[in-house]
């Protein structure tokens, strides 16, 4: 991913894994994003999680995922699916990273103190 491409948040987004190559840049987009993924499969399931690791250097690719708790009959426990049966990512989980650069940062750090606010560098928890 190219530093403009990570400037745009790819929350909201959906992408089709029609092929090898596509799967691939998918499955690094959402292993880049964090926030929850919602996975399709080609059985028509959903896994909605976070998408924390993937291998396609070893037969059969796969990716790890750990499943939001929340939606009704998936367990919090870590699933391994097959690359092969995702059909399409949606990135439907909120992006925690989204504006936490280190440029926002410091310009939210300057602008509380020129206001004479308390500014220290533990970042702030609503950021």
């Amino acid at each position: 991913m190219s530093e403009h491409d990570q400037d745009q948040s790819i929350q909201g987004r959906t992408l089709e894994c029609g092929d090898e190559q596509k799967l691939r840049m998918a499955v690094e987009a959402a292993f880049d994003y964090r926030g929850d993924v919602t996975l399709e499969l080609n059985d028509g399931t959903q896994v909605v999680g976070y998408l924390y690791d993937r291998h396609f250097e070893h037969p059969p690719a796969r990716v790890r995922v750990i499943p939001n708790p929340g939606r009704q009959g998936q367990s919090a426990s870590r699933v391994t699916i097959e690359a092969r049966r995702i059909m399409r990512i949606i990135f439907s989980g909120r992006d925690t990273a989204e504006g936490k650069t280190w440029e926002n940062w410091m310009k939210r750090y300057a602008e509380k103190k020129l206001a004479g606010e308390r500014a220290d560098i533990e970042p702030d928890p609503g950021h």
